[in-house]
């Protein structure tokens, strides 16, 4: 191994095949556009590798004060993924998933809930990614042995978010902009309002509670740049005891599709709120 390449941070080898066995044993598999990244700047996927391993919960990259379970992230990244019609490594994470024990409804809740910010064509490139992920000739990630799972394994989130503290109000037309909106067309109020209420609003058979939609809600307009709807979205995270921390970590979910400004946009998100408390 030479030594031309030097080492990270960390003092582990920047040699090619060093970097490819670390990120395999990482993650389980690699695409080949990020093989060609490791032969031609090793260093460059490396920081790639293990920023997104922490954030997505991969294998050795697990913080002891990380509060969002390794499902959530995945739940966040696809559904983020979908809404950037990321076509290539979406079903990668469907049948991530899978092995995670989620169904394809859940997978598509929090698509819905997503596309309260990103538009409905993020369900319909989720499910693209979920019909994309069950045929064989896709080459990334390993479906499970039976097929995809027909029952939903518990994970914490589906528990949390359910109850709310009554300072906010569950339908979206109660907000500000819709009366302007009516006053000039109130079938565009209704329906628009009827959308967003769909994705968030509490349901009675959803695997998500409003609380942990908040929370892709909230990923998503920080990808956008969103600052002052990322707050709005956050005061109903915390209004249904979700947390600083998960909300936190929900955004970091979506750092390596849209960088390291989304991160700072939810935390200054996160400092608005918590200046200007309801």
């Amino acid at each position: 191994m030479s030594a031309d390449h030097g080492v990270n941070d960390e003092g582990e080898s920047l040699h090619p095949d060093a970097v490819l066995q670390r990120a395999l044993a990482r993650r389980g598999d690699i695409f080949d556009q990020f093989k060609l990244l490791i032969r031609e700047s090793a260093a460059t996927y490396d920081l790639i590798s293990k920023t997104a391993g922490y954030v997505h919960h991969y294998t050795g990259k697990t913080g002891s004060a990380q509060q969002l379970s390794g499902v959530m992230r995945e739940l966040i990244t696809l559904a983020m993924l979908a809404a950037k019609a990321e076509h290539g490594f979406t079903p990668n994470h469907v049948r991530r998933l899978y092995n995670l024990g989620v169904t394809n409804a859940v997978m598509l809740e929090a698509a819905t809930a997503m596309a309260a910010v990103t538009g409905w064509t993020t369900v319909a490139h989720t499910a693209s990614a979920i019909l994309m992920a069950n045929k064989p000739e896709y080459p990334f990630g390993s479906m499970p042995p039976d097929g995809e799972p027909k029952e939903l394994l518990p994970f914490p989130e589906m528990a949390q978010g359910r109850e709310q503290n009554g300072s906010v109000s569950d339908n979206e037309r109660d907000r500000d902009e819709y009366a302007y909106i009516a006053a000039l067309d109130p079938e565009l109020a209704r329906v628009a309002a009827r959308w967003v209420n769909h994705c968030l609003a509490p349901a009675p058979n959803a695997k998500l509670g409003p609380g942990a939609r908040e929370l892709v809600a909230i990923a998503a307009a920080c990808a956008r740049g969103e600052t002052d709807l990322a707050v709005e979205h956050m005061r109903r995270a915390y209004a249904y005891g979700m947390t600083r921390t998960q909300v936190l970590e929900a955004v970091s979910c979506v750092l390596p599709m849209t960088g390291a400004m989304t991160l700072k946009i939810g935390v200054r998100a996160m400092r608005q709120v918590d200046e200007t408390p309801v």
